[in-house]
């Protein structure tokens, strides 16, 4: 068991390849794209939702979290996915929308709480426990963000309901829809030479 996980570490500390770069790089350009699409949504639906329903306003920013997870369940190393949801980022602040530059910030930010999952089971577990731990943590880490970028004139109970909500958003929609995702891309051979791919093809033999 211990030599697998040193196996693992550092597979995924210190062999990138070339695939693993496009791949982290591809899935970070499409969900920059689906990013700018639900921000002209969410720009539309946001006063009036959070107007009814307070602090449930976090629901929406699930989505906004899915690049990393998803590349970090593909691709497996560190950084991945921090590369994939900052690119994410910075392909919808490209194309335009509301927050600009500042979208790189939360970029960087939900990418990390992503890598912060992934490494505290040493890049050794892909399960959805570990999905859903890194859509919560992405979501915490730009809640710390948005607390001072946002949300610095509400009340305590908005901030910590916002929080709640943001996290479950993040749990279900990036967490179990990433790892969803990840799935259903290993079942159709499209990433049978990613470590995820690689995964689902030894699954299917065995």
């Amino acid at each position: 068991m211990a030599t697998h996980v040193t196996s693992s570490l550092k597979r995924a500390t210190t062999s990138w390849r070339t695939i693993d770069l496009m791949t982290a790089a591809m899935i970070g350009v499409v969900f920059g794209v689906v990013y700018w699409g639900w921000s002209s949504a969410y720009t539309a639906l946001s006063t009036p939702i959070s107007n009814a329903v307070g602090p449930a306003i976090g629901l929406l920013g699930g989505p906004w979290l899915i690049a990393g997870v998803v590349g970090g369940l593909v691709v497996r190393r560190l950084g991945a996915a921090l590369l994939a949801e900052f690119l994410a980022a910075l392909v919808s602040a490209l194309i335009g929308n509301e927050w600009g530059a500042a979208t790189l910030i939360s970029g960087l930010l939900q990418g990390l709480g992503v890598e912060v999952a992934l490494a505290i089971f040493l890049f050794t577990r892909f399960t959805p426990l570990v999905a859903v731990l890194g859509g919560i943590l992405a979501a915490l880490f730009e809640w710390l963000y948005e607390l001072n970028a946002y949300w610095q004139g509400t009340t305590l109970d908005f901030k910590l309901g916002y929080l709640f909500f943001f996290a479950l958003s993040g749990a279900v929609v990036a967490g179990l829809g990433g790892w969803a995702l990840t799935r259903a891309l290993a079942a159709t051979g499209a990433i049978d030479a990613l470590p995820a791919g690689e995964e689902a093809a030894h699954n299917r033999a065995v």
